[in-house]
Protein backbone atom coordinates (compact mmCIF):
# COMPACT_ATOMS: atom_id res chain seq x y z
CA UNK A 1 0.00 0.00 0.00
CA UNK A 2 1.72 3.62 -1.09
CA UNK A 3 1.46 6.56 0.97
CA UNK A 4 -1.82 7.83 -0.73
CA UNK A 5 -3.69 4.92 -0.23
CA UNK A 6 -2.45 4.70 3.64
CA UNK A 7 -4.04 8.73 3.75
CA UNK A 8 -7.13 7.81 2.18
CA UNK A 9 -7.62 4.33 4.60
CA UNK A 10 -6.49 6.31 7.71
CA UNK A 11 -9.13 8.91 7.05
CA UNK A 12 -11.98 6.83 6.20
CA UNK A 13 -11.23 4.95 9.73
CA UNK A 14 -10.94 8.48 11.65
CA UNK A 15 -13.78 9.98 9.66
CA UNK A 16 -16.40 7.36 10.27
CA UNK A 17 -16.04 7.65 13.88
CA UNK A 18 -15.53 11.58 13.93
CA UNK A 19 -18.89 12.75 11.34
CA UNK A 20 -20.39 9.32 11.51
CA UNK A 21 -23.61 11.53 9.72
CA UNK A 22 -21.76 12.94 6.57
CA UNK A 23 -21.58 9.57 5.26
CA UNK A 24 -18.08 7.54 3.55
CA UNK A 25 -17.45 10.62 0.74
CA UNK A 26 -14.54 13.64 1.78
CA UNK A 27 -12.06 15.04 -0.16
CA UNK A 28 -8.32 15.91 -0.16
CA UNK A 29 -6.89 18.52 -1.22
CA UNK A 30 -2.90 19.92 -0.67
CA UNK A 31 -2.99 22.87 1.74
CA UNK A 32 1.12 23.35 2.09
CA UNK A 33 4.57 21.91 2.27
CA UNK A 34 7.36 22.75 5.01
CA UNK A 35 11.12 22.99 4.76
CA UNK A 36 10.49 19.22 6.22
CA UNK A 37 9.45 15.99 4.94
CA UNK A 38 5.93 17.05 6.73
CA UNK A 39 3.17 18.29 4.33
CA UNK A 40 -0.35 19.33 5.11
CA UNK A 41 -3.63 18.46 3.51
CA UNK A 42 -6.81 19.81 3.68
CA UNK A 43 -9.99 17.49 4.37
CA UNK A 44 -13.08 17.88 3.59
CA UNK A 45 -16.40 16.01 4.53
CA UNK A 46 -19.60 18.21 4.04
CA UNK A 47 -19.55 21.34 5.92
CA UNK A 48 -16.55 20.61 8.04
CA UNK A 49 -12.58 20.72 7.28
CA UNK A 50 -10.12 19.82 8.99
CA UNK A 51 -5.74 19.43 8.29
CA UNK A 52 -3.84 16.41 7.78
CA UNK A 53 -0.47 16.03 8.44
CA UNK A 54 1.41 13.59 6.79
CA UNK A 55 4.97 13.68 8.47
CA UNK A 56 6.58 9.86 7.27
CA UNK A 57 7.93 8.56 10.18
CA UNK A 58 11.10 7.33 8.03
CA UNK A 59 11.92 11.46 8.14
CA UNK A 60 9.89 12.91 10.73
CA UNK A 61 8.67 12.13 14.49
CA UNK A 62 5.22 13.50 15.56
CA UNK A 63 5.77 12.58 19.14
CA UNK A 64 7.41 16.73 19.83
CA UNK A 65 4.96 17.67 17.65
CA UNK A 66 1.90 15.84 20.55
CA UNK A 67 4.16 16.94 23.25
CA UNK A 68 4.51 20.59 22.56
CA UNK A 69 0.95 21.17 21.34
CA UNK A 70 -0.49 20.31 24.56
CA UNK A 71 1.87 22.13 26.66
CA UNK A 72 0.73 25.71 24.35
CA UNK A 73 -2.77 24.46 24.52
CA UNK A 74 -3.21 23.95 27.98
CA UNK A 75 -1.31 27.22 28.78
CA UNK A 76 -4.19 29.03 26.10
CA UNK A 77 -1.45 29.70 23.06
CA UNK A 78 -3.44 29.75 19.89
CA UNK A 79 -2.93 26.44 18.32
CA UNK A 80 -4.50 23.69 16.46
CA UNK A 81 -6.10 21.28 18.25
CA UNK A 82 -5.25 17.41 17.41
CA UNK A 83 -8.76 15.38 16.40
CA UNK A 84 -6.72 12.11 15.47
CA UNK A 85 -3.20 10.23 15.94
CA UNK A 86 -1.34 7.51 14.47
CA UNK A 87 2.13 7.96 15.69
CA UNK A 88 3.09 4.68 13.30
CA UNK A 89 1.58 5.67 10.71
CA UNK A 90 2.69 9.52 10.50
CA UNK A 91 -0.66 10.84 10.39
CA UNK A 92 -2.29 14.31 12.84
CA UNK A 93 -6.04 15.06 12.16
CA UNK A 94 -5.94 19.06 13.33
CA UNK A 95 -8.32 21.17 13.95
CA UNK A 96 -8.59 23.59 10.61
CA UNK A 97 -7.60 27.33 11.26
CA UNK A 98 -7.84 28.51 7.49
CA UNK A 99 -5.13 29.82 5.66
CA UNK A 100 -4.58 32.98 5.77
CA UNK A 101 -1.38 33.65 6.80
CA UNK A 102 0.33 36.72 8.40
CA UNK A 103 2.89 37.98 5.87
CA UNK A 104 -0.01 37.92 2.96
CA UNK A 105 -2.11 40.14 5.52
CA UNK A 106 0.40 42.84 7.02
CA UNK A 107 1.02 46.23 5.23
CA UNK A 108 1.92 49.52 6.73
CA UNK A 109 -1.72 50.02 7.96
CA UNK A 110 -2.39 46.75 10.52
CA UNK A 111 1.22 45.88 11.32
CA UNK A 112 0.53 47.61 15.18
CA UNK A 113 -2.13 45.58 15.59
CA UNK A 114 -1.19 42.23 14.28
CA UNK A 115 2.21 41.91 15.35
CA UNK A 116 0.74 43.43 18.67
CA UNK A 117 -1.04 39.90 18.65
CA UNK A 118 1.54 38.03 17.86
CA UNK A 119 3.79 39.52 20.45
CA UNK A 120 0.44 38.34 22.63
CA UNK A 121 1.49 34.26 21.91
CA UNK A 122 4.77 35.32 22.90
CA UNK A 123 4.06 36.24 26.36
CA UNK A 124 1.64 33.58 26.68
CA UNK A 125 4.69 31.74 25.62
CA UNK A 126 6.85 32.99 27.83
CA UNK A 127 4.62 32.69 31.24
CA UNK A 128 4.89 28.60 30.29
CA UNK A 129 6.92 27.79 33.29
CA UNK A 130 5.41 24.14 34.34
CA UNK A 131 7.21 21.82 32.21
CA UNK A 132 9.05 24.49 29.76
CA UNK A 133 12.37 23.84 31.67
CA UNK A 134 12.37 19.95 30.17
CA UNK A 135 12.47 21.46 26.80
CA UNK A 136 15.42 20.57 25.07
CA UNK A 137 18.30 23.22 25.68
CA UNK A 138 19.24 25.69 23.25
CA UNK A 139 22.58 25.43 24.54
CA UNK A 140 26.33 25.54 23.02
CA UNK A 141 26.28 22.66 20.79
CA UNK A 142 22.90 23.17 19.48
CA UNK A 143 23.67 27.04 18.85
CA UNK A 144 26.77 25.91 17.15
CA UNK A 145 25.43 22.80 15.29
CA UNK A 146 22.63 25.99 13.58
CA UNK A 147 25.64 28.31 12.68
CA UNK A 148 27.84 25.37 11.41
CA UNK A 149 25.17 25.25 8.57
CA UNK A 150 26.33 28.47 7.17
CA UNK A 151 29.69 27.36 6.76
CA UNK A 152 28.80 23.89 5.01
CA UNK A 153 25.87 24.97 2.89
CA UNK A 154 26.33 29.03 2.06
CA UNK A 155 30.18 29.59 2.23
CA UNK A 156 31.85 25.89 1.13
CA UNK A 157 28.81 24.47 -1.10
CA UNK A 158 26.94 27.50 -2.32
CA UNK A 159 29.66 29.86 -2.49
CA UNK A 160 32.30 27.35 -3.24
CA UNK A 161 35.13 29.26 -1.09
CA UNK A 162 37.55 27.74 1.34
CA UNK A 163 38.54 29.87 3.77
CA UNK A 164 41.91 30.34 5.26
CA UNK A 165 43.11 29.77 9.06
CA UNK A 166 42.73 33.60 9.65
CA UNK A 167 39.24 33.61 7.88
CA UNK A 168 37.65 30.41 9.39
CA UNK A 169 39.08 32.33 12.81
CA UNK A 170 37.30 35.15 12.58
CA UNK A 171 34.05 33.18 12.20
CA UNK A 172 34.48 31.03 15.01
CA UNK A 173 35.08 34.40 17.30
CA UNK A 174 31.91 35.57 15.94
CA UNK A 175 29.87 32.60 16.39
CA UNK A 176 31.48 32.09 19.87
CA UNK A 177 30.30 35.75 20.72
CA UNK A 178 26.67 34.79 19.45
CA UNK A 179 26.86 32.35 21.36
CA UNK A 180 27.86 33.76 24.80
CA UNK A 181 24.83 36.47 24.02
CA UNK A 182 22.02 33.78 23.96
CA UNK A 183 23.59 31.71 26.99
CA UNK A 184 23.92 35.29 28.69
CA UNK A 185 19.71 35.81 28.11
CA UNK A 186 16.82 34.60 30.44
CA UNK A 187 15.93 31.01 29.47
CA UNK A 188 12.66 30.80 28.38
CA UNK A 189 10.30 28.93 26.32
CA UNK A 190 10.99 29.03 22.43
CA UNK A 191 9.06 28.14 19.59
CA UNK A 192 12.28 28.75 17.37
CA UNK A 193 10.70 29.42 14.19
CA UNK A 194 7.97 32.75 15.20
CA UNK A 195 7.50 33.99 11.45
CA UNK A 196 4.92 35.45 9.13
CA UNK A 197 4.81 31.97 7.55
CA UNK A 198 3.60 30.06 10.62
CA UNK A 199 1.62 32.78 12.22
CA UNK A 200 -2.37 32.88 11.13
CA UNK A 201 -4.88 35.88 12.38
CA UNK A 202 -7.95 34.50 13.48
CA UNK A 203 -11.40 35.39 13.16
CA UNK A 204 -11.83 35.42 16.61
CA UNK A 205 -8.97 38.23 16.65
CA UNK A 206 -6.07 35.77 17.88
CA UNK A 207 -3.06 35.13 16.25
CA UNK A 208 -2.79 31.38 15.68
CA UNK A 209 0.99 29.45 16.47
CA UNK A 210 1.57 26.52 13.98
CA UNK A 211 4.94 24.32 13.14
CA UNK A 212 5.98 25.02 16.84
CA UNK A 213 7.04 20.99 17.52
CA UNK A 214 11.12 22.10 17.42
CA UNK A 215 10.28 24.53 20.75
CA UNK A 216 13.24 24.85 23.07
CA UNK A 217 14.47 25.96 26.25
CA UNK A 218 16.24 29.42 25.22
CA UNK A 219 17.39 32.97 24.84
CA UNK A 220 14.47 35.51 25.11
CA UNK A 221 15.28 37.35 22.51
CA UNK A 222 14.74 34.57 20.06
CA UNK A 223 11.35 34.72 19.42
CA UNK A 224 10.66 38.39 18.75
CA UNK A 225 13.98 38.40 16.05
CA UNK A 226 12.28 35.44 14.22
CA UNK A 227 9.00 38.03 13.88
CA UNK A 228 10.60 41.69 13.96
CA UNK A 229 14.18 40.47 11.43
CA UNK A 230 11.85 37.70 9.46
CA UNK A 231 13.19 36.51 6.41
CA UNK A 232 10.52 36.78 4.27
CA UNK A 233 9.40 40.58 5.12
CA UNK A 234 11.70 43.33 6.14
CA UNK A 235 10.79 46.62 8.25
CA UNK A 236 12.67 49.69 8.55
CA UNK A 237 15.08 49.19 11.42
CA UNK A 238 13.55 52.29 13.88
CA UNK A 239 10.03 50.95 13.25
CA UNK A 240 11.61 47.53 14.06
CA UNK A 241 13.13 48.82 17.28
CA UNK A 242 10.19 50.97 18.52
CA UNK A 243 7.99 47.34 18.46
CA UNK A 244 11.11 45.85 20.25
CA UNK A 245 11.09 48.37 22.90
CA UNK A 246 7.59 48.00 23.52
CA UNK A 247 8.17 44.19 23.88
CA UNK A 248 10.62 44.94 26.27
CA UNK A 249 8.73 47.06 28.87
CA UNK A 250 5.67 45.01 28.74
CA UNK A 251 7.92 42.15 29.50
CA UNK A 252 9.30 43.46 31.86
CA UNK A 253 5.99 44.52 33.48
CA UNK A 254 4.69 40.63 33.51
CA UNK A 255 7.69 39.36 34.68
CA UNK A 256 8.83 42.11 37.40
CA UNK A 257 12.05 42.55 35.87
CA UNK A 258 14.37 45.24 34.48
CA UNK A 259 16.07 45.23 31.32
CA UNK A 260 17.31 48.14 30.35
CA UNK A 261 16.54 49.26 26.43
CA UNK A 262 21.11 49.10 25.26
CA UNK A 263 20.95 45.35 26.87
CA UNK A 264 17.81 43.83 25.36
CA UNK A 265 18.25 45.85 21.84
CA UNK A 266 22.16 44.17 21.82
CA UNK A 267 20.77 40.91 23.04
CA UNK A 268 18.01 41.69 20.12
CA UNK A 269 20.69 42.26 17.58
CA UNK A 270 23.08 39.48 17.96
CA UNK A 271 20.62 37.12 18.88
CA UNK A 272 19.39 37.98 14.91
CA UNK A 273 22.62 37.46 13.83
CA UNK A 274 22.77 33.85 14.65
CA UNK A 275 19.77 33.15 13.51
CA UNK A 276 19.83 34.45 10.46
CA UNK A 277 23.24 32.86 9.54
CA UNK A 278 21.41 29.43 10.49
CA UNK A 279 18.62 30.55 8.21
CA UNK A 280 21.16 31.55 5.43
CA UNK A 281 22.46 27.82 5.86
CA UNK A 282 19.41 26.35 5.83
CA UNK A 283 18.26 27.72 2.70
CA UNK A 284 20.84 26.11 0.84
CA UNK A 285 20.52 23.22 2.17
CA UNK A 286 16.96 23.50 1.11
CA UNK A 287 18.00 23.85 -2.00
CA UNK A 288 21.10 21.65 -2.80
CA UNK A 289 19.91 18.37 -0.77
CA UNK A 290 15.98 19.06 -0.83
CA UNK A 291 15.78 20.35 -4.64
CA UNK A 292 13.70 23.44 -2.96
CA UNK A 293 15.10 26.05 -5.25
CA UNK A 294 12.73 29.05 -4.09
CA UNK A 295 14.37 28.93 -0.66
CA UNK A 296 17.49 30.94 -2.51
CA UNK A 297 15.13 33.78 -3.12
CA UNK A 298 15.12 34.66 0.58
CA UNK A 299 18.56 34.45 0.88
CA UNK A 300 19.44 38.29 0.11
CA UNK A 301 16.83 39.43 2.06
CA UNK A 302 18.32 37.40 5.52
CA UNK A 303 22.08 38.22 4.19
CA UNK A 304 20.73 42.16 4.09
CA UNK A 305 19.90 41.59 7.98
CA UNK A 306 22.68 39.87 8.95
CA UNK A 307 24.79 42.84 7.30
CA UNK A 308 23.17 45.70 8.98
CA UNK A 309 23.96 44.04 12.35
CA UNK A 310 27.18 43.67 11.34
CA UNK A 311 28.12 47.08 10.44
CA UNK A 312 26.51 48.66 13.78
CA UNK A 313 28.50 46.23 16.31
CA UNK A 314 32.53 46.86 15.90
CA UNK A 315 32.69 43.25 17.10
CA UNK A 316 31.23 42.19 13.97
CA UNK A 317 33.52 44.59 11.41
CA UNK A 318 35.64 41.90 10.76
CA UNK A 319 33.11 39.22 10.08
CA UNK A 320 31.31 41.76 7.86
CA UNK A 321 34.57 42.14 5.80
CA UNK A 322 35.12 38.49 5.06
CA UNK A 323 31.47 38.92 4.28
CA UNK A 324 31.75 41.79 1.51
CA UNK A 325 35.15 39.24 0.22
CA UNK A 326 33.44 36.44 -0.29
CA UNK A 327 29.86 36.58 -1.96
CA UNK A 328 28.27 39.77 -3.88
CA UNK A 329 27.68 42.20 -2.77
CA UNK A 330 23.97 42.98 -1.13
CA UNK A 331 22.79 46.16 -1.00
CA UNK A 332 22.59 47.92 2.73
CA UNK A 333 20.04 50.34 2.00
Amino acid sequence: MNRQQQMQQWLSEQLTTINPSAGAGFKVESASEDASFRSYHRVTQGNKTWVLMDAPPSHEDCAPFIEIQKLLFENEVCVPEIIAQDLSLGFLLLSDLGSTLLLGELNDNNADDLYGKACDQIHLMQSITSNASNLPAYDEALLTTEMNLFNEWFIDRHLGVTLTDNEQATVSAVQQLLIDNALSQPQTFVHRDFHSRNLMPQVSGQMAVIDFQDAVYGPLTYDLVSLYKDCYIAWPEDQVYQWVDSFRHEYNQKHQSNHDQATFLKWFDLMGAQRHMKAIGIFCRLNYRDGKKHYLYDIPRTMKHLQITCLAYPELADFNRLLDKIQPRFQIA
